[in-house]
């Protein structure tokens, strides 16, 4: 019946005019209360894994694993959290903006890389290194939102060297 209705008043040629990425975008439209709710919730799961993988990395033998796991796992978590409050169409077009292209690159390959060099290649210090390497990235992925805070970090490392 739903279809009947959509032919006779012309909606039918609107929806099929349609792309992907706007059905997506339709198909994910969440209430402004729900999207904080989510973003909320993300956010707090992804410091909270944060935190839990500083704290497992005391521990004997498995802390190191533990600690990449869980680190890894929040950065995902809280990155995923914006995509709550500007949905994923939309957060994925500014991931891929030029200012942040290289950066969220640079971002999640060290998230992939982190995890292979645990797992994988069972190498922890390097393992390490690409933790280390996801702080730096992601902390400048989130000064790219910031205006002209990358610019003037720039300009005073310019002048230290």
């Amino acid at each position: 019946m739903d279809k009947l209705k959509a032919v006779l008043s012309g909606e039918e040629a609107r929806t099929q005019d349609r792309t992907v990425l706007q059905t997506v975008n339709e198909a994910s439209t969440l209430g402004w209360g729900t999207r904080v709710k989510g973003f909320v919730a993300c956010f707090v799961l992804g410091a909270a894994c944060t935190i839990l993988g500083v704290c497992a990395l005391f521990l004997p033998r498995v802390g190191l694993t533990l600690f990449i796991v869980f680190y890894t796992f929040g950065n995902i978590c809280t990155l995923g959290s914006t995509m709550f409050l500007l949905g994923p169409v939309k957060q994925l077009k500014k991931m891929c903006d030029k200012t942040r292209a290289l950066a969220t690159t640079i971002m999640i390959t060290c998230l992939v890389l982190t995890l292979c060099a645990a797992f994988w290649w069972k190498n922890f210090g390097l393992a390490l290194l690409f933790c280390i390497l996801q702080i730096l990235s992601f902390t400048w992925y989130s000064l790219s939102y910031i205006p002209c805070v990358r610019e003037a970090i720039l300009k005073m490392v310019a002048k230290c060297f």
